[in-house]
């Protein structure tokens, strides 16, 4: 699977852990990141993720230090849903009731095994579909 992986310098650390696991799991990762701890704006890393998951389908997953900026961020994009989660419950509904194909995660919250966790629940997680569909195709605004 292609996974599109972004962060800011708040989250270096975990941005390594999880492309290394990504990885070792057979997924290809497009690193729209900064591998150091360089200050950026989050929005020059967002965008170009969330472009290439409207054009191109697939996952992201973006890490910043609340993660708050970079779902915002994300979800100005028509056909984003990205969704904060630090606990795999939470990143599994995010994507079994709400279709979420961005996962965001808090850098500065978040130990990496629970970020791990995370990852792996929502990318092994379907959407449920049937009256969660329904509710999906009303959070769009245009």
């Amino acid at each position: 699977m292609r996974i599109q992986l972004a962060n800011d310098h708040a989250a270096g650390a975990l941005r390594s852990e999880l492309i290394s696991w990504l990885e070792g799991q057979g997924h290809e990762v497009i690193d729209h990141g900064v591998p150091d701890g360089t200050s950026v704006d989050y929005p020059d890393h967002a965008h170009p993720l969330a472009n290439a998951v409207q054009e191109d389908g697939g996952f992201g997953i973006l890490i910043c230090g609340s993660a708050n900026g970079v779902a915002m961020t994300a979800n100005k994009h028509n056909d984003v849903r990205a969704a904060i989660a630090w606990r795999p419950d939470i990143a599994r509904l995010a994507r079994q009731h709400n279709d979420a194909n961005v996962l965001c995660l808090p850098a500065r919250f978040i130990a990496i095994s629970d970020a791990l966790d995370c990852v792996q629940e929502f990318l092994k997680t379907p959407f449920e579909g049937g009256r969660h569909g329904r509710r999906v195709q009303k959070i769009a605004c245009s």
